[in-house]
């Protein structure tokens, strides 16, 4: 399953909040998701908490997100990781800080024997950036034209060994992937919701699922 939190800032503005309180808010919907997610018996989770374009947000907001990850990875997710949860990040970390790249490899290897749940946490990802950052990799690796096909480009992907999302949810009643996982989408359902991030909950979850349930996947055939 994968999610898009989207609508922490419309949350916020709806209640005359300033945009960080949306985000913070975020940060809960985010834990008891996860939690929701271990008790419908979820095995992998992928969810886009800060996307290649949104360093184009305004400094302070920028500065206020990067402020909320540290906290989560400090106070949200070693909580989680009591309960089973293994923490990766998927994408790009050069333009993090020091500190924030720590708290995230720090994470990983302390999570790295939890197996009930697999969080992948997209960070500084784009679905565009990893395309060309794969060809990229497979190209220096002395890869012929040849030999690429499907399978072997999969090799050079942020995160190889997480598997392509059945479900892909997305709040705040905005249609679009938004650069998300564009190529581990192309046989996902898809279910938009109305709710805010900050308020999506285990009801909105199971629902979800239910509506997943429903369908009847092809994968192209008849």
């Amino acid at each position: 399953m994968a999610i898009i939190l989207d609508g922490n800032g419309r949350w916020a503005t709806k209640r005359g909040l300033p945009v960080e309180a949306g985000h913070r808010e975020g940060t809960r919907a985010l834990r008891r998701t996860v939690e929701a997610a271990i008790d419908l018996g979820i095995e992998s989770l992928t969810v886009y908490a800060f996307s290649t374009e949104n360093w184009l947000r305004p400094p302070a907001e920028v500065d206020s997100l990067m402020d909320i990850f540290r906290e989560t990875i400090d106070r949200e997710l070693p909580d989680l990781a009591k309960q089973g949860v293994r923490t990766r990040f998927i994408g790009r970390r050069d333009r993090a800080s020091d500190e924030l790249r720590e708290r995230m490899a720090a994470l990983e290897h302390e999570t790295a024997n939890r197996n009930r749940l697999n969080l992948w946490i997209a960070f500084d990802y784009g679905g565009r950036a990893e395309l060309a950052d794969a060809a990229r990799a497979l190209i220096a690796s002395g890869v012929r034209a040849e030999e690429v096909d499907e399978d072997v480009l999969a090799v050079y992907l942020y995160a190889p060994d997480m598997p392509d999302p059945d479900l892909l949810i997305r709040t705040s009643g905005e249609l679009r992937i938004s650069n998300f996982l564009l190529w581990q989408l192309a046989y996902s359902e898809l279910v938009f919701v109305d709710t805010l991030w900050p308020d999506f909950g285990e009801s909105d979850l199971r629902r979800a699922v239910v509506a997943y349930a429903g369908r009847r996947r092809r994968f192209g055939g008849r």
